[in-house]
């Protein structure tokens, strides 16, 4: 597959593009370099929430199938990624995935502490960030439910401007 074809997100996960059509692609651009020009948060989201759902409508797409298509899930990483940048929400770290299985996959921190393991108390302070853990806790435990931990590559930046001073021009470079 070629680097064009695949979006990689905040999540490291790989998006195909290949079944984008043209017009797609082209809302895709369009999208990317809106990003790329560092709007606020706010306004990106305000944007592409509208623009992105009044383009597949034109297309004749059910409203409700628009949050399942690959654009959205481009779009909303976008945003992630300028919200971050921005200093409004923080990265996605191993806390995300954790609360994730400890309420999608077990229902409850006692539900998970129980199959893992792993102390309820220890579990409620790490996801409330009061406390850490191991990593050797944290795999033994992931182990008993048939889970590893596995390091892997940070998704790719999105390319931002460097910011202008007030004067238009690009700040000095410091040696």
């Amino acid at each position: 597959m070629k680097q064009n074809d695949v979006y990689v997100n905040l999540d490291g996960d790989r998006i195909a593009l290949a079944s984008l059509d043209a017009q797609e692609r082209k809302f895709l651009a369009r999208l990317r370099r809106r990003a790329r020009t560092r709007p606020d948060w706010n306004d990106f989201d305000n944007y592409w929430t509208v623009a992105l759902p009044a383009f597949y409508v034109a297309r004749g797409v059910v409203r409700k199938t628009v949050p399942q298509t690959t654009l959205w899930q481009i779009a909303q990483d976008l945003s992630s990624r300028l919200g971050i940048a921005a200093g409004f929400i923080r990265p996605p770290d191993f806390l995300d995935e954790l609360d994730e299985l400890v309420h999608f996959k077990f229902g409850s921190e006692r539900a998970f502490c129980t199959a893992t393991g792993m102390p309820e108390a220890l579990i409620r302070q790490v996801r409330a960030g009061r406390a850490d853990m191991s990593l050797e806790t944290l795999a033994k435990g992931l182990e008993r439910i048939g889970l590893r931990l596995r390091i892997m590559p940070a998704a790719p930046p999105i390319a931002l401007p460097r910011a202008r001073s007030k004067r238009g021009k690009r700040p000095a470079r410091s040696a």
